[in-house]
């Protein structure tokens, strides 16, 4: 009795454990008989639970009682004409590409409906793929994130070291989990539910042999991410065909319209209810409510096409550009043409708006933003411990009560700060102000403007903003070398 009673336990532990995601491409409908039996006996075993005894009866096209109705079963699922034959739009269907738990309708959970037990979890990416910079692969990791993020209380932050509760790796072949991955256009990623205990709960693997892309060139990262997330959350699979969480793989196109289907809402709110009041409201891009002052204005939402548009702070970050504007900002992606239009809480809840200076050190993935006499370090989305710290601490002396502007020079590893005519140069590896400084602005960046706004260092260039027009300056012939308004990387 105690025996039998493990072996269900074990049976119960290993379904439990079956990855969330096992992806199959689209290779074409086969037109040999073998290899359309062995595709459609493989389908029925794996998704809709069809028992290894009748695979003569699949080979033979037999009308088995059991094999008809799995064939049912699956067409009524993906939406397809309930024929209970392997008619060549059931088999085109069954070589796309889908993930590898069981099919059942509408949204569902997995077993026992597993989920986590606390609202703010951690990740940390193991191990990169070289398909994708790393920068990119982090920015699609934290855009499948905030999908999950917007319509729940749940929030997340990146580790660098130590376990996470969702550990994120690419990988090929046999990788540690039992589930090996079978090479390129195959299987594209698996994923766990969440629990504590074993370490492989609301784990994500991604087949390193595949092709991942930023587009729809090859396998969409943010999309195939996005939807194992909704398996580390608890989400199994959904019939509804608009849903993430539909079984089979969508060549996506339309990335930045991107939405959740009310499937996919109802599902993961199922788990852990609505967003609170105060996460909307650092997601959401809601006027703030006054009400001691009723009779203040309202602040204008700055328009981004107005010709005396100018910036608080610009920088860059992991391959994109930030344009900082009054408590917004403009998130601009190199494969993106429209930018991307945000309150800056929605990325940092805890920093202020109206920012004096931003500047990111590549190297150490590290942004620097600064408002007043402090200065606070971001990794992607988010805030280190032990900020905000007093821009003293840099060594500047007490007079300097703000910084105007700021940017890092990735190549000398020196960063300059420039406050009203001056400026002061920062070395990025011994932490402290260099000998000699500050010098004039019109000494060392001849035509800049001598207020500075923002800086930026991009193609080789310095990009100097003063009010509505931006300087490109030449670092090594010392000259500027074009004049624009400050509004021309926004594409206006």
């Amino acid at each position: 009795m105690v025996s039998t009673m493990r072996m269900k336990n074990l049976a119960i532990l290993v379904l439990l454990y079956l990855p969330g995601c096992l992806t199959y491409p689209l290779h074409g409908t086969a037109k040999e008989e073998d290899p359309n039996m062995d595709l459609a006996q493989q389908y029925l075993e794996n998704y809709y639970n069809l028992t290894k005894d009748v695979r003569q009866f699949v080979r033979r096209k037999d009308s088995s009682n059991a094999v008809v109705k799995k064939i049912e079963e699956m067409q009524k699922f993906l939406g397809l004409e309930v024929t209970g034959k392997l008619d060549s739009n059931t088999l085109e269907v069954m070589a796309k590409p889908r993930c590898g738990v069981p099919d059942v309708g509408q949204f569902t959970t997995f077993p026992g409906v597993p989920k986590w037990r606390k609202t703010h979890l951690t990740y940390r990416i193991v191990k990169y793929t070289l398909d994708l910079p790393r920068e990119a692969v982090d920015s699609a990791i934290e855009k499948a994130l905030k999908v999950w993020e917007e319509v729940t209380p749940l929030t997340f932050s990146r580790v660098d070291e130590g376990k996470a509760d969702i550990m994120i790796s690419f990988a090929v072949k046999e990788h540690g989990d039992f589930f090996r991955f079978d090479g390129p256009g195959k299987v594209l990623a698996h994923a766990y539910p969440p629990g504590v205990g074993l370490g492989i709960y609301g784990d994500i693997h991604f087949d390193d042999d595949e092709q991942w892309t930023e587009d729809a060139s090859g396998t969409n990262l943010f999309f195939v991410a996005a939807h194992e997330l909704g398996h580390s959350l608890g989400l199994s699979h959904s019939a509804n065909t608009e849903a993430l969480m539909y079984p089979v793989y969508k060549q996506t196109t339309g990335l930045a319209h991107f939405g959740l289907s009310q499937d996919d809402v109802t599902g993961i709110q199922s788990l852990y209810g609505t967003p609170t009041a105060s996460h909307e409201e650092s997601l959401v891009p809601t006027e703030p409510m006054v009400p001691t002052q009723p009779n203040l204005p309202e602040p204008e939402t700055p328009a981004m096409c107005d010709p005396a548009l100018s910036f608080d702070a610009v920088s860059t970050l992991r391959g994109e550009m930030l344009f900082f504007k009054d408590r917004y900002l403009w998130r601009k992606r190199h494969w993106n043409f429209e930018p991307e239009f945000h309150l800056i809480s929605a990325f940092w809840p805890s920093l202020p708006s109206d920012l004096d200076a931003a500047y990111e050190v590549i190297s150490k993935d590290i942004t620097f933003i600064f408002k007043g006499n402090k200065f606070w370090a971001t990794r992607g989305l988010e805030v280190q411990a032990g900020y905000p710290r007093d821009i003293h601490t840099l060594g500047f002396p007490p007079s300097i009560r703000k910084i105007d502007a700021a940017v890092s020079d990735q190549e000398k590893k020196k960063t300059y700060f420039f406050v009203e005519e001056k400026y002061w140069r920062f070395d990025e590896i011994s932490r402290s102000l260099d000998q000699g400084f500050p010098r004039l602005i019109a000494d060392d960046f001849p035509g800049v403007e001598p207020k500075v706004d923002a800086v930026v260092q991009a193609f080789g260039f310095f990009y100097f903003f003063s009010g509505s027009t931006q300087f490109e300056f030449d670092p090594n012939a010392r000259m500027v070398t074009r004049r624009s308004n400050a509004n021309e990387w926004l594409h206006c």
